[in-house]
């Protein structure tokens, strides 16, 4: 009975040290994770909601009109200022015709206007001449009648003598009082041209700048309808096809920079507490799998979270309320490089892990980066093209060497209308015609 109690008392040793080997060995393991960690788990953040993100140009005309050629298509790629659609230019080169036709004809009435100005000081010269004869006129008749009246008392002037004179004294009143007036009308009509050239030369005048600037107008809508790439990248979303009838702001296609992209990640508010602007991040794709890895780092957090800006943002002071943990998109900026090695497409699915362990960056951005600008190349008609256009037309109808030279310039509308090019089938047309008239007069000839 004493043995029994022993040995059951004791137990089977194996089997204790068996225990004690596994409860050891959680225990390491417990103390191991706990020390990967606080060593290095909690340095890293992790999401798989993180996709490709990055700007989808639109390309939409200035000018209305019918597109007549698409010169590239979804999935090519182009370059900055490369040609993408055409649009009829019949109307805008007539357009463009008209205004540089109406400039010509307004520099001419301008130079008109400065021409009249000579003109009109000699009319004031003859007016003034007139006015002096006038005068000379007058004080003649003044003293004859004065000559005349001390002898009407002695009878040696008759008194119809006496009427006589002093009729051509009225009239020569009424004349001078004529070639004043027309003096001064004269005088007031060349203030009047003086307010409309002085102070300013002919090419200089509004109303040849205002014609100017039609033509520069024209000009522009002329060549806004050719449409050209403003970026570099690949086309996407084409809608338009040819002869459709487009409007000023119609979204025809869209170009992507593939050179140009970032992943938008989607943390849970809770992993935000230490991240900051400027950490590393490990990026992988799904579309390359593990092998491949990007490196990025943390550009900035979002203001809000993905709800707050939905298109329908949840009401939670209504109905009954359920607690939601929310993501706030982080966006991280990729190595161009890497782009360029292994090209991503927007949207692709990402893994990203940021390093948190250096939280000496800023949680809000306190500047705009340098390099988030944007802009449109030199892909739009030049200025100077139409500056041209017009320094040409005014110095043409102001007289000058480039009217002389021998040989008139074309206009813009007739250099943007490209030649086209002969019909063949006119070609062979008028040839059997010539043929068919040379027999028929052939076999008139036969007696």
């Amino acid at each position: 009975m004493s043995e029994q109690t022993t040995l059951a008392s004791t137990g089977n040793p194996s089997r204790s040290r068996l225990l004690i080997l596994i409860s050891l060995a959680i225990l390491v393991v417990g103390v191991c994770y706990a020390l990967w960690y606080f060593l290095v788990a909690a340095h890293y953040e992790s999401t798989d909601d993180a996709y490709v993100a990055g700007n989808v140009v639109q390309v939409t005309p200035q000018v209305s009109g019918t597109v007549v050629a698409i010169r590239a298509d979804d999935t090519d790629m182009v370059k900055p200022g490369q040609e993408l659609l055409e649009l009829d230019k019949a109307d805008s080169q007539v357009a463009l015709e008209q205004a540089e036709a109406q400039l010509a004809q307004t520099v001419r009435e301008v130079r008109t206007l400065y021409a009249n100005n000579g003109t009109l000081n000699a009319n004031i010269a003859a007016r003034e001449a007139d006015m002096v004869k006038a005068r000379a006129e007058l004080d003649r008749a003044e003293a004859d009648i004065k000559r005349r009246q001390a002898l009407v008392a002695t009878g040696a002037v008759s008194g119809e003598e006496m009427q006589h004179i002093q009729s051509q004294l009225a009239d020569a009143q009424g004349a001078y009082a004529a070639a004043a007036a027309a003096a001064h009308a004269a005088r007031e009509q060349l203030a009047s041209n003086q307010t409309l050239t002085e102070g300013t030369s002919v090419e200089d005048h509004p109303s040849v700048k205002t014609a100017a600037a039609r033509v520069r107008e024209a000009y522009l809508a002329a060549s806004r309808a050719t449409l050209y790439s403003p970026v570099g990248g690949q086309v996407a979303k084409r809608s338009v096809q040819v002869g459709q009838r487009v409007q000023p702001g119609t979204p025809l296609m869209a170009i992507v920079p593939l050179d140009h992209l970032w992943v938008d990640a989607n943390f849970k508010e809770v992993q935000l507490r230490n991240m900051r602007i400027g950490q590393p991040v490990t990026l992988e794709a799904d579309l390359y799998g593990g092998k491949t890895e990007y490196k990025g780092k943390v550009v900035g957090l979002a203001a809000g979270t993905g709800g707050a800006f939905s298109l329908l943002p949840a009401q939670n002071a209504t109905g009954n309320w359920i607690k939601v943990v929310q993501r706030v998109p982080v966006r991280i900026a990729l190595d161009p490089k890497e782009l360029s090695e292994h090209p991503l497409r927007i949207g692709l699915s990402m893994v990203a892990k940021v390093d948190i362990a250096d939280q000496s960056g800023a949680q809000l951005a306190s500047a705009t980066r340098p390099d988030t600008g944007y802009e449109i190349g030199n892909v739009q008609p030049v200025p100077s093209d139409a500056d041209a256009i017009v320094s040409r037309i005014i110095a043409a109808n102001l007289g000058k060497a480039e009217a002389n030279s021998g040989a008139s310039a074309p206009t813009a509308a007739a250099a943007m209308l490209a030649p086209r090019p002969v019909s063949l089938r006119a070609s062979s047309r008028k040839k059997r015609l010539e043929l068919a008239l040379t027999q028929s007069q052939a076999l008139a000839a036969v007696p």
